[in-house]
C-alpha cells in the first residue's frame, strides 16, 4: 500500500451512558514506548477512575503492532471495541484511552461494548488525521537553462522539490509519489531530452495533508 492515515494531533471527548462517564483521549504515537507513556499519563490524570481501557496501532507496514486492554472490564467489552474503531478508521500510529467513571448502573456486556465503541469514535472525531504516502527520493542533475522549465513542470505534478544545489550544473532533490515515479522520469526526460541525469536515492513515507477525523 502506498497511502496510510496517521494521527497528527490527539483530541478528547466524552459521552454519558446511564450516568457512567466515558472519557476518550487520543494521542499520536510512533513507538510502543510512547503509547505506554501516554497510557500512564492518563492513568495518573484519572487515578480515581475504575477503568482506563485502551488500544493502539503502531507502524505503517502491512502488519502494524496492535495492543489492547479491558483493564478490569468484562473480557471483550472495552479494549477490543476500541481497537475495532481504530482498525475501521484505517488510522495508524494512534493510541486511544477510554476512562470510565462508574455511574452506579450496570450496562451489561453488550451495553459496555457499545459505550466503549461510541466513546472511542467521539475521541477520534476530536482528533486531527493526516495522510502519509510512499515516495521515492531522486536527484535530477540539469543544465541551468532548464531550471525554470523543470521547476514549473514539477510544481504541476505529484512531486515536490526538497533541495536545490547549485554547482557546475543544478541538482534538484525531489520527492515523487511512488506510483507515478516512472511516468515522472519519462516526462522530464522528454521535456529536456538527454540533458537530465536522474538518480534514485531511496524510498520512504511523507506527509500529504491533514483533516479532522
Amino acid at each position: 500500500m502506498e497511502e496510510y492515515l496517521v494521527l497528527k494531533k490527539g483530541g478528547q471527548d466524552e459521552i454519558i451512558v446511564k450516568k457512567s462517564r466515558f472519557i476518550s483521549c487520543t494521542s499520536a504515537v510512533a513507538t510502543e514506548e510512547e503509547a505506554e507513556a501516554f497510557l500512564e499519563q492518563i492513568r495518573k490524570k484519572h487515578y480515581d477512575a475504575r477503568h482506563n481501557c485502551y488500544a493502539y496501532s503502531i507502524g505503517v507496514g502491512s502488519q502494524p503492532l496492535l495492543r489492547f486492554s479491558d483493564d478490569g472490564e468484562p473480557q471483550g467489552t472495552a479494549g477490543k471495541p476500541i481497537l475495532e474503531v481504530i482498525q475501521g478508521s484505517g488510522i495508524r500510529n494512534i493510541c486511544i484511552v477510554v476512562t470510565r467513571y462508574f455511574g452506579g448502573t450496570l450496562l451489561g456486556t453488550g451495553g459496555l461494548a457499545r459505550a466503549y465503541t461510541e466513546a472511542a469514535k467521539a475521541g477520534l472525531s476530536a482528533s486531527v488525521v493526516g495522510q502519509i504516502r510512499k515516495f521515492i527520493q531522486a536527484e535530477l542533475e540539469i543544465e541551468y537553462t532548464d531550471l525554470g522549465k523543470l521547476q514549473y513542470m514539477i510544481a504541476n505534478t505529484d512531486a515536490k522539490i526538497q533541495e536545490t544545489i547549485y554547482t557546475e550544473r543544478v541538482r534538484l532533490r525531489v520527492q515523487v509519489y511512488q506510483p507515478v515515479y516512472e511516468a515522472f522520469v519519462k516526462a522530464i526526460t522528454e521535456e529536456v531530452g538527454g540533458r537530465v541525469k536522474v538518480r534514485k536515492l531511496g524510498e520512504g513515507f511523507g506527509e500529504s495533508g491533514s483533516c479532522q477525523a
